[in-house]
């Protein structure tokens, strides 16, 4: 993505805004989209805002002893943070359970694996550029930007499938860059003619 921008900046382009999906979304493109002061229309990928269980499978936080709880209602007994503070990686709450205590627990089937020494509970701590990001996903000018994504999928849907963009027609990058421009080209060259009609 910035080589994208650092290229569309250089022949000119005031870039202000970018419309892309979820891959589009990573720490390091979200970060310098704010240091640019560029919106960057991209959703961020489930993993990160609901994480990767399901709603039956969530425990409950439980605010006043800050510290979550099974569905059988047992309370972790401690928590540990896991990762390093600014390493460009998100880190983790680990809460720690009784396992003596998940052991009797008649609801350990699926939860708690026999024979296992500890049984932990893990949440990931979002980064501030995913919890910006979060907030401006849920906004009324990420909605409306993001409803014009169908237009790049039919473009690309259009370079693929009506001008042979779908497959290689020779072999390397440099067959594959004049393929790409001369298709790119030829698209152009089309919604120009009709503009001028």
């Amino acid at each position: 993505l910035q080589t994208l921008i650092e290229k569309s900046k250089a022949v000119g382009m005031k870039v202000e805004t970018v419309i892309g999906d979820a891959a589009y979304s990573e720490k390091d493109n979200l970060a310098y989209s704010a240091q640019e002061n560029i919106q960057l229309v991209a959703k961020l990928h489930p993993l990160i805002t609901q994480g990767n269980r399901k709603k039956e499978d969530e425990f409950e936080f439980n605010k006043d002893a800050g510290m979550y709880v099974c569905k059988a209602g047992h309370l972790a007994t401690r928590r540990a943070r896991q990762g390093k503070k600014g390493r460009g990686e998100n880190q983790t709450d680990t809460y720690y359970f009784d396992v003596e205590t998940c052991k009797r627990c008649l609801l350990r089937e699926g939860c708690y694996k026999d024979g296992a020494k500890s049984k932990t509970y893990s949440v990931s701590i979002k980064s501030d550029e995913h919890l910006a990001q979060a907030v401006f996903q849920e906004s009324e000018v990420f909605k409306t930007k993001a409803k014009e994504r169908y237009k790049i999928e039919a473009k690309n849907s259009e370079l693929k499938h009506r001008h042979g963009y779908d497959v290689a027609s020779s072999s390397g990058l440099i067959g594959m860059e004049m393929q790409g421009a001369m298709a790119i080209f030829a698209v152009n060259l089309k919604r120009i003619l009709k503009l001028m009609s």
